[in-house]
């Protein structure tokens, strides 16, 4: 069964692809498409954006559609200076991955040099029978002012994420310390909800 996911970031479709694919489940992104829509994520949250995304191009390609989002907030910052759901567009201009890790790294270094921060994800599955949603977070890591050499293509942002229980960053991680993160158990909790709701 061929299932879009409204993104082009390639990166949020390794994450799931393999274990879906085992399941039957073919994932197509919006790159697999003969055009692009424009859409105007202008959601209050995570899941709002989330449910734009599937909305809209289910409404157009008709097949199950996953919108997904997610929304960063770095204590110790601001409001004024939360990226919340503009994590990516910063004053108007859409950031690259290596633009990103600049800003970022600024960012922080202004606040000391390591904040602590958390990630709050969105997950939205429209069909032609409902629409169904799904969230959950990764807190308690640190944002920090000296990025590792490792590079993550779509989670640019993994390269100056430190682990606390480790004080390794997230790119440096073993397989088995991935495996005990909490990232990992949510990994499977989202494809079991995709499995079970497309």
């Amino acid at each position: 069964m061929k299932v879009l996911f409204a993104t082009t970031n390639l990166a949020k479709v390794r994450k799931y692809k393999e274990e879906l694919k085992e399941k039957g489940i073919e994932l197509i992104t919006i790159n697999d498409l003969d055009f692009k829509l424009d859409i105007d994520e202008n959601g209050k949250n995570a899941l709002e954006n989330a449910y734009i995304k599937a909305k809209t191009y289910y409404d157009v390609v008709k097949i199950p559609t996953i919108g997904m989002d997610n929304c960063l907030f770095i204590e110790g910052l601001p409001e004024e200076k939360q990226p919340g759901t503009h994590v990516r567009r910063i004053n108007g201009k859409e950031l690259k991955d290596d633009e990103m890790i600049e800003y970022y790294t600024n960012l922080i270094k202004q606040y000391g040099g390591k904040l602590t921060a958390k990630w709050v994800y969105a997950m939205v599955i429209c069909n032609e029978k409902e629409t169904k949603e799904y969230s959950w977070s990764k807190g308690d890591f640190y944002l920090v002012d000296k990025p590792c050499k490792e590079r993550n293509p779509g989670y640019p942002l993994d390269s100056i994420s430190v682990m606390p229980e480790n004080n390794k960053y997230w790119l440096e991680l073993t397989d088995e310390e991935k495996l005990k993160s909490k990232e990992e158990d949510n990994r499977d909790k989202v494809v079991d909800f995709i499995v079970n709701n497309i």
